[in-house]
């Protein structure tokens, strides 16, 4: 049996759906990977990077309202979206946008 990812706290349908489209399909799956590998597989999948969406994660999975985020746990968190964000994002672009960059047919930013 498996659980809707839109029943972990903070996370809802559209949430649930980009996890989808990331190849993760339950709350039982997110919690195995974790939040950090989980929004790497939702940047993989061409996700915009956002830092607030990373955090709700993060608090979702442990159970906490997002709202609790906050000092130094709110910076430290910080530290780790950005890592992600070198590691899997694309400077906030789309897929196709980094592709059609790299071969040179839309102007780089």
């Amino acid at each position: 049996m498996t659980t809707p990812i839109s029943t972990i706290r903070n996370l809802g349908p559209a949430t649930e759906a980009a996890f989808a489209r990331a190849g993760i399909h339950s709350a039982e799956e997110l919690r195995a990977l974790g939040a950090d590998v989980g929004y790497a597989r939702l940047l993989q999948a061409g996700e915009r990077p956002h830092f607030i969406g990373y955090y709700v994660i993060v608090m979702g999975l442990q159970g906490r309202p997002w709202t609790d985020c906050k000092g130094a746990e709110k910076a430290a968190l910080r530290k780790r979206f950005d890592a992600l964000k070198a590691e899997h994002g694309t400077g906030g672009q789309s897929a196709l946008e980094t592709i059609l960059n790299e071969i040179g047919v839309v102007a780089r930013r």
